[in-house]
């Protein structure tokens, strides 16, 4: 294991370490920013040498794309994972990859036509800016930066004000416009201050319906601040990396639901003073917020647990007629609950709006009399229609 420590470095001061480093990576292949991962080796055939090279990843978020898709790319590197999702989501999806590094994205610009003849389409653009702020562009900024240097105070605010509108009227990705984020071990190299507006842009750009599928480094402990004052543990992306529980906290923060941890390394990839580093990939969805209105829908947990406990705080027992909202209704029929829950339908719709109770936010059990309201009482005769059992 390669000993990391030793450069002393500021929460504050990581993004300029983070960039030597992973510019001195897009030119000669750096073995310790990786971990070993297999991909699918049908989308590596047509992706240049040089940039599975220098993939440096600790996961493969690209397995979670789909076809016809709008897919960001949070840090994208030399942009494997975007050439990976570019044959997936194919010709009616599109692909956005975002990093902040200059040689990174000269390797990845530089491959993107490649790509696009070899497959017959292009639907990969690469865009320079901060996965934590995801509305300024770098590249429009620098553009206005030539015209107008910066020299004096004067001009500072002049720079300051322009930012202001290039965020407001030239968003580069726009709220509501991208149906899944990846990222592949990147989130842990931001610096603390700036994690919490990470995960809140993260949740600006996803569509109401869209999910976050990113692979990243956590540990099971905190890192004390010794380790986070070491740039070169910060750039290798240890010391930077949210905990186990942290990762979920931010996730539940920002406002995504249905979160899941749907890989966990058993071994650590590093372990420094005795914190194990790991990978792992985190599920999350957007979608929960909303009004909630009384249809006389229910849902079943089918087990196997006693009870289950969702994000709003609504228990369904095992078995049970459960009473929810449209709104809970609808999140149930879809990922990640659509095969833990049973939906039940009332005989006879409700048209009219009916505001589900304030003071009853929660799930009770739905009595059968509620699901048929309105409904005729009949009885059938086993002795007409199909004869076989049900």
């Amino acid at each position: 294991m390669e000993d990391l420590t030793g450069v002393d470095a500021t929460n504050a001061d990581v993004r300029d370490e983070v960039q030597e480093r992973y510019a001195a990576g897009a030119n000669a292949v750096e073995a310790a920013l990786c971990c070993p991962i297999d991909y699918n080796p049908q989308y590596l055939k047509i992706i240049p040498q040089d940039v599975l090279d220098r993939d440096y990843g600790c996961g493969d978020p690209s397995r979670y794309v789909r076809e016809g898709e709008t897919v960001l790319d949070l840090g994208s590197g030399g942009g494997k994972i975007c050439f990976i999702a570019s044959q997936i989501v194919g010709p009616e999806g599109k692909v956005i990859g975002v990093d902040m590094t200059d040689d990174m994205l000269d390797l990845a610009r530089t491959n993107a036509p490649i790509i696009a003849e070899r497959v017959g389409y292009a639907n990969v653009e690469f865009k320079r800016g901060h996965i934590e702020d995801l509305k300024l562009d770098l590249d429009t900024l620098n553009d206005w930066l030539a015209k107008n240097p910066v020299k004096n105070a004067s001009d500072m605010e002049a720079m300051d004000a322009e930012i202001l509108r290039m965020k407001s009227e030239m968003t580069m990705i726009p709220d509501n416009s991208v149906d899944v984020i990846v990222s592949n071990c990147v989130l842990n190299l931001v610096s603390d201050t700036k994690k919490k507006q990470l995960f809140a842009e993260m949740f600006r750009v996803l569509k109401v319906g869209g999910r976050v599928a990113v692979s990243d480094i956590i540990s099971d402990e905190e890192s004390p601040e010794a380790l986070k004052n070491d740039a070169r543990l910060w750039s290798g992306c240890i010391s930077g990396a949210l905990t186990e529980t942290g990762f979920v906290e931010a996730l539940e923060e920002a406002g995504f639901h249905g979160i899941t941890i749907d890989k966990f390394e058993d071994e650590p990839w590093q372990i420094v003073e005795g914190i194990e580093y790991r990978s792992a990939t985190y599920l999350a969805y957007k979608g929960k917020q909303g009004e909630c209105l009384e249809k006389n829908q229910a849902v079943i947990y089918k087990g196997p647990w006693r009870q289950v406990q969702d994000d709003d705080g609504h228990v369904f027992k095992r078995g049970e007629r459960s009473a929810v909202c449209e709104k809970t209704f609808k999140l149930m029929q879809k990922e990640p609950y659509a095969k833990m829950f049973y939906a039940v339908e009332p005989s006879i719709p409700v048209t009219e709006r009916i505001e589900w109770p304030a003071s009853d936010c929660g799930v009770r059990r739905r009595d059968p009399q509620e699901t048929k309201q309105g409904a005729p009482k009949i009885t059938t005769d086993p002795s007409q229609g199909n004869s076989s059992c049900c």
